[in-house]
């Protein structure tokens, strides 16, 4: 008799759920679904990673190699809580992994943070990353940027600001966001940051990137320096210093735009609505470690704030979540209600533990996952008496969108892009998007976050 086949239920197709099917199918005897409630896979590959960084966008060609298996399908339009429930998905599988990532930005809490002009980072990147939920962005009229974090999405965000828009014509961006980009005429990028640059979490290649976009002339304040122990740093810290260093004392003849660091800064206010400053107070450590204010105050003149402080996971409904940390609570990704583990359910990614850690952290993340859910598998056998989800969903008259409906959006986008003398174009209207797999979604689509 043949081994009895497991079934496992992937809630989000990005890199994190996708690295978990991955290490599913190589162990044999098990059958993944992976459910996204976009028709696109890849999550933040597709709509979180900057368009001209095509090296990492790579990954996702590697990942998509996961979908060649016929133990593995595609699942799209599928809304966890909304068209499908924690229960039914319980129901249907042997065990359900998490893995939706976090879709929420962290807020500054200043007054003015909700003018016209003062958006979150990731409703910027999702606009230039054509993402289907995203609002239109307009730069009418802006000429100062300030973007508030020193992490990669604050330097993304910087260097698509300050690049030459003619350098973005071979992306896949939208037609809509590079004409957006052309018209603008952003002169000055401010990236501010509570701590000096031995603190920032830029990772080097992306710093040094942005240093050296061409035409852009870049300013440190000199005191952002003082008092750092440069022996003391890792590699990473101590190249971004040098980095920074080199960046700053390097002049660029006829630049056509600015890039100001202003390490040691906090924002107290946004000014304006629509934005037309922000008031930012000197910061130093106490005797703590803690980040204090020193009193000393000054209004930076910009038209536009984004905020790149940090990501929060969002509440699935029916989920163990802890509040407090922004996740799912897990042991070695096994969830865990109260004291409790909670059987056959599983986190990885962002969602299990924090906003931290790059793409390839996924892997490794996604493999302690996984090597315990096999395990617990392995213990448990698997059930009699799985229902079976995508009849019930049919029952309902809808159908989720498949791989082969994804591919059919990918060859759009590429006839889009030989149109644009590009390799593709992102569509990023859901009306196309729906049109691509000929099928409606129920009740329309959801607003992103």
């Amino acid at each position: 008799m043949p081994e009895p086949r497991y079934r496992v239920a992937i809630v989000g197709a990005g890199p994190s759920g996708l690295f978990a099917a991955q290490h599913l199918t190589a162990h044999g005897g098990v059958d993944v679904d992976v459910f996204d409630r976009l028709p696109t896979p890849y999550g933040l590959l597709r709509y979180g990673v900057a368009p001209d960084h095509t090296s990492i966008k790579s990954v996702a060609n590697a990942l998509a190699r996961v979908f060649d298996s016929p133990a593995v399908r595609f699942l799209g339009l599928v809304e966890f809580g909304r068209d499908v429930t924690r229960e039914e998905l319980l129901a249907g599988y042997d065990a359900v992994i998490y893995a939706v990532g976090a879709s929420e930005d962290l807020r500054m809490g200043v007054p003015g943070e909700d003018a016209a002009g003062s958006r979150s980072a990731r409703e910027f990147v999702a606009w230039y990353s054509g993402h289907p939920d995203a609002e239109p962005q307009s730069l009418d009229g802006v000429t100062q940027v300030a973007a508030i974090g020193v992490g990669n999405v604050a330097v993304d965000v910087a260097r698509i600001l300050a690049k030459e828009p003619l350098a973005l014509d071979v992306t896949d961006m939208p037609e809509d966001v590079l004409a957006e980009l052309r018209r603008a005429r952003v002169t000055d990028v401010f990236v501010i940051g509570r701590r000096g640059p031995q603190h920032a979490s830029f990772t080097t290649t992306e710093l040094r990137e942005l240093c050296r976009t061409p035409g852009v002339q870049v300013s440190v304040d000199a005191d952002a320096f003082d008092g750092i122990d440069e022996a003391a740093l890792d590699r990473r810290t101590r190249t971004n210093v040098a980095v920074l260093r080199e960046a700053a004392a390097t002049e660029v003849p006829g630049a056509r735009a600015r890039l100001h660091f202003l390490f040691w800064r906090r924002p107290l206010a946004v000014l304006g609505d629509p934005v037309g400053g922000l008031v930012l107070e000197r910061t130093r450590l106490d005797a703590g470690g803690r980040v204090v204010g020193t009193g000393e105050t000054a209004e930076l003149s910009v038209q536009s704030v984004l905020r790149a402080i940090g990501y929060r996971a969002v509440r699935l409904p029916g989920v163990p979540f802890d509040e407090l940390l922004g996740v799912i609570p897990s042991a070695h990704g096994r969830v865990l209600d109260g004291d409790a583990v909670a059987p056959r359910e599983y986190v990885v990614g962002w969602i299990k533990r924090g906003p931290i850690g790059v793409i390839g952290t996924n892997k490794s993340d996604a493999r302690e996952t996984v090597e315990h859910l096999l395990a617990d598998l392995a213990e448990q056998g698997p059930r009699s008496d799985r229902v079976d989800l995508l009849g019930t969903l049919a029952a309902r008259g809808f159908t989720p969108s498949s791989f082969e409906d994804w591919r059919r959006i990918e060859a759009a986008e590429a006839n889009r892009g030989a149109s644009h003398q590009r390799e593709r174009m992102k569509i990023e209207a859901w009306h196309e998007l729906l049109d691509l797999v000929q099928r409606e979604r129920p009740g329309g689509p959801i607003p992103l976050g």
